[in-house]
């Protein structure tokens, strides 16, 4: 039994690592200020002409 809690927590200790990976490769600090601060050009539409 104790070997299944085990494998458990290693899946999802695996899981976690994987996501955090994904999230904060290759970025100082974490999240990119300007993309918090400025919306992109794209996110806004256009007006009706």
């Amino acid at each position: 039994m104790w070997l299944l809690v085990v494998e458990a927590f290693g899946a999802v200790a695996l899981l976690a690592l994987i996501v955090w990976w994904t999230m904060f490769s290759g970025r100082v600090g974490g999240e990119l200020k300007s993309a918090a601060i400025e919306p992109a050009a794209s996110d806004t539409p256009e007006p009706p002409r």
